[in-house]
């Protein structure tokens, strides 16, 4: 997986970034830095990085608002660094398109560990379905084209949140476990990552349910997991 994949490295401190490079590269990564947001920016656009690690704390813009602007111009997929370890900044990071955040200080290997799962999330095809999937009358989730809408209109889902709500569509009626939804959805390392699935719960409901604090659609079964409603599928092509 490392081979070719080019990791850029955005972190004002010269040590930090030797750091990450050296480990990464005897991983087999290509490595390129950044020392601010602009000239991540500039990289981000220019020479198209396989996955950018952003430092929050800089000092022109930070990464949330560096991020912003990435996510302006790129879906390239980004790990947060950051001193901060507290959920509202991991929240805040992830709520802005951040696909993992990581708290310092870190071991080499899980750094390695999570890029790649990040890298195998992005490059994994869900298996699709030939045809659209009507819920009900105000839910259609079409497959094939990655497409949802909610009483007829469209909402833009992440690629994180569309990969959850397939694994629950797909297994519409079972019972699915916190630890078999991080690891379908996530992968494997992030099985004891439990506030990843609250919070992209949370989002899906939010954009799928009428009424979020009373979800008709994904169901929480409290200390086992979720599942999503039942229904009976009907092809809807000709």
């Amino acid at each position: 997986m490392a081979r070719d994949k080019r990791i850029l490295v955005v972190d004002d401190e010269p040590r930090m970034v030797q750091f990450i490079a050296m480990n990464l590269e005897l991983e087999g990564f290509q490595v390129m830095s950044a020392s601010c947001g602009y000239e991540a920016m500039e990289k981000v656009t220019r020479d198209f990085p396989d996955l950018v690690v952003l430092d929050i704390m800089m000092p022109d813009i930070d990464g949330f608002e560096t991020l912003k602007n990435i996510r302006q111009l790129s879906t390239v997929p980004v790990i947060f660094l950051s001193v901060k370890g507290e959920e509202v900044d991991r929240v805040r990071g992830l709520d802005l398109g951040a696909d993992d955040y990581l708290t310092k200080p870190f071991s080499p290997r899980e750094l390695v560990s999570r890029i790649k799962a990040v890298l195998r999330r992005a490059h994994r095809q869900a298996p699709l379905r030939t045809s659209e999937v009507r819920v009900d009358e105000d839910l259609l989730i079409d497959f094939e084209q990655r497409r949802v809408l909610v009483r007829g209109q469209e909402v833009r889902l992440r690629p994180t949140e569309y990969r959850l709500l397939h694994q629950l569509v797909t297994n519409a009626g079972r019972l699915l476990s916190h630890e078999t939804l991080l690891s379908r959805v996530w992968g494997p390392e992030y099985r004891d990552e439990d506030h990843y699935l609250r919070l992209y719960i949370t989002y899906l409901r939010q954009k799928i349910e009428e009424d979020p604090r009373n979800p008709k659609y994904i169901i929480s079964e409290r200390g086992l997991g979720y599942r999503f409603k039942s229904f009976v599928e009907k092809n809807s092509a000709p």
